[in-house]
């Protein structure tokens, strides 16, 4: 057995593609987006998104086409984002798909039913948002744009923003 100072498996430098690696140096904040419809519910971990301003405001984010939310968006017409804190670093991953949720990633937390979908209820905050019909993509994700008619916000957080940067989360103070 030998014990190497670089992880196994990892692609050469000429092999790793230069724009993953650019974006992996990007801090972002990790979200859960949630829809439901007919009593199901489905949702996703997101750091690919981006709130914007205006008259109306708009979210946009990039959801993965084989995930359960891209799977129920064709029967709704709302969503919401559900920013996530620091200690829920496990709920993003059971809604990634990469840790186990016995009984869905959805009995690992307290959730409300809104008009725009489920909202985790101990969120930094939350949008509810009004789904652009016919979803585009964009890279290899499906890029979904919704208006924004609800912002709750938490108003003394007791949790830190969990980002994620450079493959791994962090904990971002507010």
């Amino acid at each position: 057995m030998t014990i190497h100072h670089s992880h196994p498996f990892e692609a050469s430098e000429q092999d790793r593609n230069p724009l993953r690696r650019f974006r992996g140096r990007m801090t972002s904040p990790v979200s859960i987006w949630a829809a439901a419809t007919e009593g199901r519910r489905a949702g996703w971990t997101l750091s690919s998104f981006l709130v914007a301003d205006g008259e109306p405001g708009e979210v946009i984010g990039l959801v993965d086409e084989e995930s359960a939310l891209a799977d129920i968006l064709p029967e709704t017409t709302a969503v919401t984002v559900n920013l996530l804190g620091w200690d829920q670093r496990t709920l993003a991953d059971a809604f990634a798909g990469v840790a186990p949720a016995p009984g869905g990633p959805f009995s690992l937390a307290a959730w409300n039913d809104t008009d725009w979908g489920p909202v985790l209820t101990n969120s930094l905050g939350w949008i509810g948002a009004r789904l652009s019909p016919d979803p585009d993509h964009a890279g290899w994700g499906l890029l979904l744009r919704a208006v924004v008619e609800r912002v709750e916000i938490q108003a003394n957080p007791a949790d830190e923003v969990l980002c994620y940067v450079h493959g791994r989360y962090r904990s971002l103070a507010l």
